[in-house]
């Protein structure tokens, strides 16, 4: 499908045909064999590293996407500052957690989904629309899935029609469900849901949010031997992003690194972290 720089310098046929608004379907009819789903896998059990801990919280005037940083690769940790948020389009994110390869790459591919969509028919997708889209991405995957090769996001965004931020949860078929107030994917998310459903309050602000999904993290971290707690001595601290009317915004380096700091400078004297009233 590529053009040929030999040739006449023309597009092929395929880019010029009248066809859908999805960039999905374009590949589906063109080149389906560039579909992640599509491939052929060698037999037997496929090793490659996974991302783990994926959180989320909304708060009135939007939502924060959080994910710590550390892929794993059976009991061996592959990498320490990987990233596992992405923003999706100027109103949403996505969190990964599975297979971080084929996440990374599909994560690309929302993204020009979402792009193709808006220059073919001159406006954006609802968040619904968005989250319905990645919900058909993860159950094309649902071969690799069943080989345990799965990607299992978070999806976040700030809807503008509700006025108010969403959060998408899915599982390894593409089957999608809204969360209310909070919500975690990945190994630790147990124990990050936990933590959340003590201290998550629907009239936190902007920076109780953010250090909501901090604490969360450095929960799952506690528990959770996938999942990486803020790394003082390398300088590796969680992802924080925050969706807003205002758009996407992820915490600069400063910002979450005197987050992270704050939070395990509190759990010196508090190691188990705040506590919720019993009433």
């Amino acid at each position: 499908m590529e053009a040929n720089p030999r040739s006449t310098g023309r597009l092929p046929a395929a880019f010029l045909t009248p066809g859908s608004s999805s960039f999905m379907d374009f590949l589906a009819d063109h080149s389906p064999e560039l579909l992640p789903g599509n491939r052929k896998l060698p037999e037997g059990i496929v090793e490659a590293p996974h991302g783990t801990t994926i959180v989320a919280a909304t708060f009135p005037g939007g939502v924060v996407l959080a994910g710590d940083r550390r892929a794993t690769m059976g009991n061996m940790i592959a990498q320490r500052d990987i990233e596992k948020v992405f923003p999706a389009d100027e109103y949403s994110a996505v969190g990964i957690a599975g297979t971080a390869g084929l996440a990374v790459e599909m994560v690309k591919l929302f993204q020009l989904e979402l792009e193709h969509f808006e220059k073919v028919e001159g406006a954006t997708l609802s968040l619904e629309g968005k989250a319905n889209r990645l919900s058909t991405m993860i159950r094309g995957n649902l071969g690799m899935a069943m080989q345990g090769l799965a990607v299992v996001p978070l999806f976040a965004g700030w809807d503008e029609g509700k006025e108010k931020g969403r959060i998408f949860s899915y599982d390894v078929t593409g089957g999608r469900s809204e969360e209310h107030g909070f919500a975690a994917t990945g190994s630790g998310s147990i124990f990050a849901r936990g933590s959340m459903k003590k201290l998550y309050r629907a009239d936190l602000t902007e920076e109780q949010a953010t250090t909501l999904v901090v604490q969360a993290l450095y929960d799952a971290a506690d528990d959770d031997s996938a999942t990486g707690g803020p790394d003082m001595a390398r300088r590796i601290f969680p992802i924080v992003t925050v969706i807003t009317d205002e758009g996407f915004r992820r915490l600069t380096e400063a910002e979450s690194s005197g987050l992270a700091r704050s939070v395990t400078e509190r759990r010196l004297e508090q190691p188990d972290g705040p506590r919720a009233a019993l009433l």
